[in-house]
């Protein structure tokens, strides 16, 4: 293969098989094609991809056709140009999955605090007092029940918890009820030993 290409002969070379050229290869076309998404590439989208994932995901399925599929390109610009023409239908496919993003997400500097929603997480002070609850209820409970107590705070099923402990889910529930009016728990059913959500 002649030509003033000096990609031509590392294109040879991959086409025959070497794929240690690779590299050299990537190394040569990687600036370009990260330059033909960037001038594509919304601010608003930055954050949630580069150019870099783009690229890098095009040259591993270029690698994987060169493996398995047997492709081979004559010389350097028609496989710029296959490169080009993949990595723009990269980026458009990324482009489709973002686009709900991209039409609904805005920035908070542009958001009253009255208008973001309320935080899931509970206040420090209910945090506390689940801490003590938790603490107050190892207290009350003798040691053998506090595995118990423990699957029940994962919010493990009565059943589970009666399979892992060995006791019977009856026992279980009465365990839970007498610590409930121990604690002065005044409910039909035991009490939530979840942990507050986060």
């Amino acid at each position: 293969m002649t030509s003033c290409d000096p990609l031509d002969s590392l294109l040879e070379k991959l086409c025959s098989g070497d794929e240690a050229v690779a590299e050299q290869l990537f190394l040569a076309y990687e600036p370009y094609l990260r330059m033909v998404v960037r001038r594509r590439l919304p601010v608003q989208l930055r954050a949630k991809f580069d150019s870099i994932d783009i690229v890098q995901s095009v040259w591993a399925d270029l690698l994987i056709g060169f493996r398995n599929a047997g492709w081979c390109f004559t010389n350097g610009a028609q496989l710029r140009a296959f490169l080009i023409k993949v990595t723009r239908e990269r980026f458009i496919d990324r482009l489709r999955k973002h686009r709900v993003a991209l039409e609904r997400e805005q920035s908070l500097s542009r958001t009253s605090l009255e208008d973001l929603p309320p935080s899931r997480q509970p206040p420090p002070s209910e945090e506390v007092q689940a801490e003590e609850l938790w603490e107050r209820m190892l207290t009350l409970c003798p040691p053998v029940h506090h595995e118990l107590l423990r699957l029940k705070r994962r919010g493990s099923p009565l059943s589970e918890i009666a399979e892992q402990t060995g006791l019977h889910k009856s026992s279980v529930r009465r365990i839970l009820y007498t610590l409930a009016r121990r604690l002065g728990v005044k409910r039909k059913k035991a009490p939530s030993l979840a942990p507050p959500k986060r």
